[in-house]
């Protein structure tokens, strides 16, 4: 770093947020010989690490142990009710955060060679920001700030005092009733997790559960939590929320009138908002909306030295997105080359039991841009590794353009995440389902089950008439 006055910096690249973009733009910057300064008024690593996925999953982790403590009764395996200690539960989840969040570190960014300032970040000017006591000069910025959880204007919710994922994981007691408002995937995951430690949890939605994905997937999802007592109520109005000594209660209408449901804790988990107020965006020329900063297809904002990356930038809200957004910007930024968001082969998981995992295009979607599609189905039913494990509701839907094209995979099931990205690959690479029909699966496997799919697209061919009389010729006429 080169300095004029104490408190003035100037660098290459200054990074607001250290979250998981901010921080995968700042350790490759720094590694690459650039002069990087990274800001961040809170945690280190943002939502993912503290707030967002590791807590999540550890809390899923957890619950699916207690699920699995209830025993098999169709693999002979009979046990006693699991017993659940739900402070021991809070302690695991901050272990898992505390082994990651070395990763994370300003002690490790810092030997990496950035300039890490614990302040808050407000645009100055086009080509400064001040942040503490300190005014910082760059040559690009990268604004990484993220997102936080969304409040629906319900009357009484703001003054009931309702969790979200920010603060549901610093519980230290288990909710007697958790009700949630919400049925996406952060409040899907959290009810079943819940409910599998232990706790009553009614789900209000006010449309479906899971919109963006396959109907069948969000069908046998729905079927499931009901199965495991969740109460899930879609198609409502929530007219109000009131909270008194004995906890919250929440007004709703639906189909049969008006009435009110009692809990001992609110959870919202209904979407999330960019995090644009406080960052003086109007002093660098930087356009946004309440939906996040404008940019273009490289990333870029209406400040030319300035990017905009990961939920604050208006797109999907991954962490995997905030991490791919950071290697466009490294090429754009550090090395000046061409860099262009695509998010043909974008994958996600809902981390259910059973987990969703999809990438490309659902049917709906790719008869809309495609008109005639080829859907293939195959269920883990027929899956020898899922019938030995009884374990076999689920399935794989592909979705298929013309010369067998993948336009799009959803698989419904037992890791369902670990095997999406093989599809994802196959459409980022533009192969064509020949290429996973003929792959070479080890047996018995579950991943078995994306070969039978892409099988499926041939098997009229394969086993029709023309190659019938064709193998009868060459059987007449081979020596």
């Amino acid at each position: 770093m080169t300095r004029t006055d104490p408190s003035r910096i100037s660098c290459d690249l200054c990074i607001i947020g250290a979250g998981s973009g901010g921080l995968s733009v700042a350790a490759a910057a720094a590694q690459m010989g650039a002069r990087v300064v990274l800001v961040e008024a809170g945690a280190m690593g943002g939502d993912c690490l503290n707030t967002g996925c590791v807590p999540s999953k550890s809390m899923i982790a957890a619950a699916q142990a207690a699920h699995d403590g209830e025993g098999a009764p169709d693999l002979g395996i009979a046990t006693a009710t699991p017993r659940i200690d739900f402070a021991a539960v809070h302690a695991h989840v901050r272990r898992v955060i505390a082994a990651i969040a070395p990763h994370d570190s300003v002690e490790r960014f810092e030997s990496l060679g950035v300039q890490v300032v614990k302040a808050e970040a407000r645009f100055t000017a086009p080509d400064e920001i001040i942040a503490g006591t300190q005014r910082i000069a760059a040559r690009r910025f990268v604004i990484a700030a993220g997102s936080r959880a969304a409040l629906p204007p319900i009357p009484g919710l703001a003054e009931a005092g309702a969790y979200t994922n920010e603060t549901i994981f610093d519980l230290t007691e288990r909710p007697e009733h958790l009700i949630v408002i919400g049925g996406g995937p952060i409040g899907l995951e959290l009810s079943q997790a819940f409910r599998r430690l232990g706790s009553a949890v009614t789900v209000l939605e006010r449309h479906v559960i899971l919109p963006r994905d396959e109907p069948e997937a969000a069908e046998l999802v729905r079927r499931r939590l009901r199965g495991e007592g969740v109460d899930l109520r879609e198609s409502i109005q929530i007219d109000s929320v009131r909270r008194d000594a004995a906890g919250v209660t929440v007004g709703i209408e639906d189909r049969d009138g008006k009435r009110s449901i009692a809990g001992t804790h609110l959870l919202v988990a209904a979407g999330r908002q960019p995090n644009v107020e406080r960052l003086g965006l109007e002093a660098a020329g930087i356009v946004f909306t309440p939906k996040g900063i404008t940019v273009d297809a490289g990333l870029r904002t209406s400040n030319r030295r300035a990017y905009a990356i990961g939920d604050i930038a208006g797109g999907p809200q991954f962490t995997h997105i905030a991490g791919y957004h950071a290697g466009l910007v490294i090429r754009s930024a550090l090395l000046g080359l061409p860099a262009k968001v695509d998010y043909a082969a974008l994958p996600w998981v809902t981390f259910l039991d059973p987990e969703i995992a999809h990438v490309g295009l659902t049917e709906a979607e790719a008869r809309k841009q495609h008109g005639s599609v080829t859907v293939l189905n195959e269920s883990f039913a027929r899956n020898d590794r899922a019938v030995t494990e009884q374990e076999t509701e689920g399935f794989i839907k592909v979705i298929a353009g013309p010369r067998g094209r993948i336009l799009g995979a959803t698989i419904v099931g037992p890791h369902a995440g670990e095997m999406i990205s093989l599809w994802g690959l196959a459409i980022s690479r533009r192969l064509k389902l020949s290429a996973i029909a003929g792959m070479l699966a080890p047996y018995p496997t579950l991943s078995e089950i994306s070969k039978r799919a892409a099988g499926q697209y041939y098997a009229p061919v394969v086993f029709g008439p023309k190659v019938r009389a064709l193998v009868k010729l060459v059987q007449k006429y081979l020596p």
